[in-house]
């Protein structure tokens, strides 16, 4: 009786690849949306939960809350542009300007992913909250956009102060 060698054969080997190319090609586009829409959930996330908190505190210690975007942790920033972080703080005089060190109550300082963007609405930068819980002036949105300038998810804050957050499954261009 002949016995065979063990083994696997070169064209068994490169079929055996062919193959793995080939699902690996197919998953990856798959694999992309699911990280994109993973990193985008985490966004909305941690932004209602930072709107809930500085929400609370202003009920809980009847004083302004300001919510902002920061890049340094230490002041708000003038622009519209939420990606690099934001600022929570107690708002004691109403200038909406951390005064003292203390008045800082967190620092979100890497809140998504380097390929998300982060924009408030027009005349919007800031959120504060009322020591009622309220958000005086017009609802704030914030908008999460991927690098190919779509719209992918957004937080909104009604006049009451609740935020509510919806992904978009429409492609829809972000807004300026």
């Amino acid at each position: 009786m002949l016995q065979r060698p063990a083994g696997f054969s070169l064209l068994e080997l490169l079929l055996t690849c062919l193959i793995l190319c080939l699902v690996t090609g197919l998953a990856l586009p798959t694999l992309a949306g699911v990280s994109e829409r993973h990193h985008v959930r985490t966004a909305m996330t941690s932004l209602t939960s930072h709107m809930q908190l500085a929400r609370i505190t202003a009920i809980t210690h009847n004083r302004r809350t300001v919510l902002c975007p920061s890049q340094d942790g230490l002041h708000c920033t003038p622009d519209r542009d939420w990606s690099g972080g934001w600022l929570l703080f107690l708002d004691e005089d109403g200038n909406r300007r951390v005064d003292r060190a203390e008045d800082i109550l967190r620092v979100e300082s890497t809140p998504t992913s380097h390929r998300l963007r982060i924009t408030s609405s027009l005349g919007r930068q800031q959120l504060r909250y009322l020591p009622d819980g309220s958000s005086a002036g017009t609802n704030l949105t914030l908008s999460i956009c991927n690098q190919a300038g779509l719209l992918v998810g957004q937080v909104i804050v009604n006049n009451a102060g609740r935020p509510r957050s919806q992904l978009i499954t429409q492609p829809l261009p972000c807004p300026g």
